[in-house]
């Protein structure tokens, strides 16, 4: 491991394997990131997979749309020949209450002034798309077919890759312990592998941000929420798109392997990354109301992992005013995945003091300056 850097990127998931990548590809020389377990431990690799650009903020349509562009293209983008998985059949979002169906015009009227073309369905149009959907108050869906899935491991490691072919250190099983600041600014990172001397540093690290945070004596405005997820056997294809619902709490798709994948928010805050048989419970009654067909699919396992959840839902990209050097890359509230490629590159342009390469506010001062739009979609 170098004992110098120029930058040292905390966090081996998505988001850091993607900001280290662009960092690298934008000319920048020794770049470390550091990750103490192994990389997508975290959120990443115990997501959901989704990935969606109905938003209902400017910032989140425009990250998930940008992202997107990437993920199409990624063996092109990262000159990498991984094959992440990506499928694009869509998301289908159903609206169960007044509230949410309004909201749904809403979402839908931005979506479509950012070049997203995802539109309203009624029920029966629903149906057509997914046949064995329950549709039983139904008011109505949202829909667009260029939504998807990617495996986020795959993902993770073709960001990796390609970093380190650019020459990104990437150092697994390295634990931060603490950041030295001195007058203010960052001087290094100290490791249970010794000590990394360098003036910059990028807070990465998803459910664990908030104690990165602390070792620079910065309490951020987020916290981590746990959330659960189920995986069944596979099956033949069945289901084509995402079917999700913000008002009956779930999100359900098959994987290109045949696997169902499944979950909602029960919304604990927790340290604990434990699944347990309450959610395996709950999950079974919400599914198999909704799609029915699912209750003859035998599950294999299931899992636990964190929301790192910021005040208004939406990330926090941004550098630290208090601590020069200092950049976060956090609170991604469950979408961090999907969002990672476009975030890569906006916080190498932070980072580098560069015109933003989007019109999009998520930088920290926000709450201060009670720049507050809280994304409603989330799940």
């Amino acid at each position: 491991m170098k004992n110098k850097a120029s930058i040292v990127v905390i966090g081996g998931g998505i988001t850091g394997v993607s900001i280290a990548y662009n960092l690298a590809k934008a000319g920048v020389k020794d770049i470390v990131l550091l990750e103490r377990k192994y990389l997508a431990y975290g959120a990443t690799g115990r997501c959901g997979a989704g990935v969606r650009q109905q938003w209902g903020t400017k910032q989140n349509c425009i990250l998930a749309r940008e992202s997107v562009k990437i993920f199409e293209n990624i063996k092109d983008e990262l000159n990498i020949d991984i094959d992440i998985e990506f499928k694009q059949k869509g998301y289908l979002l159903l609206a169960f209450t007044e509230k949410e169906w309004n909201q749904f015009q809403k979402n839908v009227q931005l979506q479509n002034s950012l070049g997203i073309n995802s539109k309203l369905l009624t029920p029966d149009e629903a149906k057509n798309i997914v046949p064995f959907l329950n549709t039983d108050n139904l008011l109505g869906a949202a829909y667009y077919e260029k939504d998807g899935h990617a495996n986020p491991f795959l993902t993770t490691i073709a960001y990796a890759k390609a970093a380190e072919n650019l020459g990104v250190e990437i150092n697994k099983g390295v634990e931060v312990l603490d950041i030295l600041v001195k007058n203010g600014r960052i001087k290094g990172v100290y490791t249970n592998h010794g000590f990394i001397e360098t003036e910059k540093v990028v807070n990465a690290a998803g459910g664990w941000s908030q104690n990165i945070g602390k070792m620079v004596g910065i309490d951020l405005p987020v916290y981590s929420e746990r959330h659960e997820i189920l995986a069944t056997e596979p099956v033949n294809e069945i289901l084509g798109p995402m079917v999700m619902s913000f008002s009956y709490n779930i999100y359900c798709q098959q994987t290109p392997h045949g696997s169902f994948i499944m979950g909602y928010g029960p919304k604990e805050r927790t340290t604990s990354l434990r699944s347990s048989w309450q959610f395996l419970e709950s999950m079974a009654q919400k599914v198999t109301r909704l799609l029915p067909p699912t209750k003859n699919l035998r599950v294999v396992r299931q899992w636990a992992g964190y929301y790192n959840m910021s005040p208004d839902h939406q990330p926090i990209v941004s550098k630290c005013e208090e601590i020069e050097g200092f950049y976060l890359a956090i609170g991604f509230s469950g979408h961090g995945f999907m969002l990672a490629p476009a975030v890569g590159i906006l916080m190498k342009d932070i980072i580098l003091e560069k015109k933003l390469s989007w019109d999009v506010v998520l930088d920290i001062g926000r709450f201060k300056r009670n720049e507050i739009i809280k994304e409603p979609s989330v799940v």
